[in-house]
């Protein structure tokens, strides 16, 4: 289910931008956080940071590469939530034609939908359930200050 939807920026502006706008994001950024607390996922658009792990870009040890495998499980689930919704709501898949006040409501009714859909039990089209239709971010290069978390994550847990 989606719990966050920004819709507001057109779909050329990077994803990262879009979080750190975002009154989530604003709130990761300014609470402290703890390993108990738990971590977002980001692909390697997003800038590590305490609170949201990236992968490595040049993993150099065993650790690093078993942390980037359970990163990229881990994230299947919401690629799959990506697919499924742009399956149920065809329109999602390609540019929308029309004036983008518009396109931001149809976005967050296409999320409500979705969410009511999921709380009724409705199907999904379970064959298509591996598919990858996300495109590929380009690396992030900028300050990460995450990596120390990252790092102690990856030699406890791998």
């Amino acid at each position: 289910m989606f719990t966050n939807i920004v819709a507001r920026w057109p779909g050329s502006t990077p994803d990262s931008f879009v979080f750190s706008s975002s009154l989530i994001g604003q709130r990761f950024e300014s609470q402290p956080r703890t390993l108990e607390g738990g971590f977002l996922l980001g692909d390697s658009g997003y800038p590590c940071k305490p609170y949201l792990m990236t992968p490595y870009l040049n993993p150099t040890s065993v650790n690093e590469e078993a942390f980037n495998q359970a990163h990229k499980a881990t994230r299947v689930a919401i690629k799959q939530t990506f697919g499924w919704w742009k399956r149920r709501f065809h329109l999602l898949h390609s540019e929308v034609r029309m004036k983008p006040e518009k396109v931001c409501l149809i976005i967050g009714a296409c999320a409500i939908l979705h969410n009511i859909a999921i709380l009724r039990s409705e199907p999904q089209d379970c064959h298509l359930l591996h598919e990858d239709d996300q495109p590929a971010m380009a690396p992030f290069h900028g300050p990460e200050n995450g990596n120390a978390v990252r790092d102690h994550i990856c030699h406890t847990f791998f």
